[in-house]
């Protein structure tokens, strides 16, 4: 059995991703497999999930010695659980850069590429073979594209990602702007997640001048909903640091209809990695990123104190 599972705090592409692999390597490689969630997935994979009629793959937090698994959409192991320590990795498959903090004990398949979505990656592996996928299984291939590009907003979207979703709405009749519109109308409604689970909700840990940091996008086409909520979610981030084991959360709010993010500054050390990483000046506290969309092209890669 060969259990393929992504990074916590799980977002459309590291929900979906899992589920596509499980079904390849069950259907087309012949290989028992499982596909698993290391966290509660966010409001719009959930959505995908109803959307298309896939079950919810189960949630687990630790795995056994020695069990055998694929990783995907991540290669860090801060974003995987702990135990991965003592499993035993088979194959990677990603689009972000090389973490390199991962052992494993033979030779394995690895295949990162530079293409804004693992779905993309999946697509490409899969070839031919995906001519027999179910409509769910290419449905959820899609959903996660137009989710990691926000539907080719993204700068981290390539020509190849937009003609492998254009191609996957083609083939299942789907229109991708109102397709795209109910995903991000589902990606917003956060009214029922109280704010330590939004700070969770989507975001990866960083570590920049030897502070851990937790670095949280939000991304929405209504961003006065939450900036509604800011004191509230200013004040819990020094209890989810904590718990963590973080010692700031930076929260940037990303508003995908035009285009910039809102980064909440609860603090003077935030301050300056705002003003020393985007070349701003800080008055308040908040303090907007006109174009700033992705947190693995535009956030993580510019920080610093």
């Amino acid at each position: 059995m060969i259990t393929v599972l992504g990074h916590k705090s799980p977002d459309t592409d590291s929900t979906g991703s899992p589920i596509i692999w499980a079904w390849y390597l069950n259907e087309i490689r012949q290989q028992e497999a499982r596909a698993i969630l290391t966290g509660e997935p966010n409001t719009e994979a959930a959505w995908m999930l109803d959307y298309w009629k896939v079950a919810k793959p189960e949630i687990v937090t630790e795995l056994a010695p020695g069990e055998k698994v694929t990783i995907v959409d991540t290669n860090n192991a801060i974003e995987l659980p702990a135990s991965i320590e003592g499993a035993e990795i088979v194959e990677i498959i990603d689009h972000h850069l090389l973490a390199g903090n991962l052992t494993t004990r033979l030779p394995i398949n690895m295949t990162l590429r530079p293409v804004a979505c693992t779905a993309t990656v999946m697509f490409d592996l899969i070839g031919a073979d995906l001519d027999r996928a179910p409509r769910a299984i290419k449905g959820v291939m899609l959903t996660c594209i137009l989710s990691d590009t926000l539907e080719f907003r993204s700068p981290t979207t390539t020509p190849h990602d937009r003609w492998v979703a254009e191609k996957l709405a083609k083939d299942l009749d789907v229109s991708i702007p109102q397709f795209a519109t109910e995903m991000f109308r589902a990606k917003s409604d956060v009214s029922s997640f109280a704010d330590e689970m939004l700070l969770r909700m989507d975001s990866k840990e960083y570590e920049l001048d030897g502070r851990r940091l937790r670095v949280s996008v939000l991304e929405t086409t209504a961003p006065e909903v939450l900036l509604a909520r800011k004191v509230s979610l200013m004040a819990a981030m020094p209890g989810v640091a904590v718990d963590d084991g973080a010692d700031e959360v930076l929260l940037f709010v990303v508003d995908i209809l035009n285009e910039e993010a809102t980064l909440l500054v609860p603090n003077d050390y935030v301050r300056r990695v705002a003003e020393q990483s985007f070349g701003v000046t800080v008055t308040g506290d908040t303090v907007v990123l006109p174009g700033v969309m992705s947190r693995k092209k535009q956030i993580i890669p510019v920080l610093k104190v």
